[in-house]
């Protein structure tokens, strides 16, 4: 089963070579730290002019990645369809206008292999773009890899965390997709979200599922993982849509932020 673009020609470039052209120059804009890859990273999920500019830092520092085939843990929240749990989707096969991801069906299977709150719904998946939106970004930076795509809904996001660790794999990557306070004025969006990242930034998990963020959920629950693991988390960038639109009176917030092992 292929699930197929949802969002493409809205939320990004439907054309494969404007689609690379964008995303390219997101990617220049965010040149890397001549670090090791980081495990995981967090980057937003709106559409490209809004948030692209701050997506591109998170990106670029998986580019020490290039070709080694990675499985990528994708988690993110669902916007359009309610639902319990966390879904995987029954999907072999993730489309986007730049090619075709498989699904890492074995980190999937163990997932599911654990029962409740892991299911595999196939209709939280067809409109959302919480997910799809970071895939361009993966395949123009990664290459090859196979995805292990996790949408949240109404779940307890610390108590299925472990599970979800204890299916990580050492050379596995995770992304985390989430925006940041939704519709405040500019300066108090930015005092909101400097309170959620400074939680995430000392791996107050609790606190980061209490903060204003649309994937707070799956972010608590990278927040869990890395605090159990060690990982150092280290903002990259941070913006708002008043940025790149220029309109500072209802704004979106974006981070990208990387976690690295000790």
């Amino acid at each position: 089963m292929i699930r197929k673009p949802a969002v493409a020609g809205a939320f990004y470039p439907a054309d494969p070579e404007d689609l690379r052209a964008m995303i390219a120059r997101f990617l220049a804009e965010a040149p890397g730290a001549g670090l090791p890859p980081p495990r995981a990273v967090v980057a937003p999920h709106a559409g490209y002019v809004y948030s692209g500019p701050v997506a591109g830092h998170a990106f670029q520092a998986l580019a020490p990645r290039a070709g080694s085939d990675p499985v990528v843990w994708l988690l993110g929240p669902a916007h359009y369809l309610a639902f319990e749990g966390i879904s995987t989707g029954p999907f072999t096969t993730w489309a986007t206008p730049l090619g075709e991801v498989p699904v890492a069906a074995d980190r999937l299977a163990r997932l599911l292999a654990a029962g409740p709150p892991f299911t595999d719904l196939a209709e939280p998946h067809l409109p959302e773009h919480s997910l799809e939106v970071e895939l361009p970004f993966l395949q123009a930076v990664l290459g090859r890899f196979s995805l292990v795509p996790l949408l949240f809904g109404i779940v307890d996001p610390l108590a299925a965390a472990p599970a979800i660790l204890e299916a990580i794999e050492p050379g596995d990557l995770v992304v985390v997709s989430t925006d940041l306070s939704h519709y405040h004025p500019d300066d108090a969006a930015r005092r909101i979200d400097a309170q959620t990242l400074d939680r995430a930034l000392h791996l107050d998990a609790e606190g980061v599922l209490e903060a204003e963020a649309c994937g707070r959920h799956p972010w608590a629950a990278l927040t869990w993982i890395a605090r159990a693991r060690g990982w150092r988390p280290r903002l990259l960038a941070y913006a708002t849509s008043g940025d790149t639109s220029g309109d500072r009176r209802r704004v979106v917030g974006y981070a990208a932020l990387r976690y690295d092992a000790p």
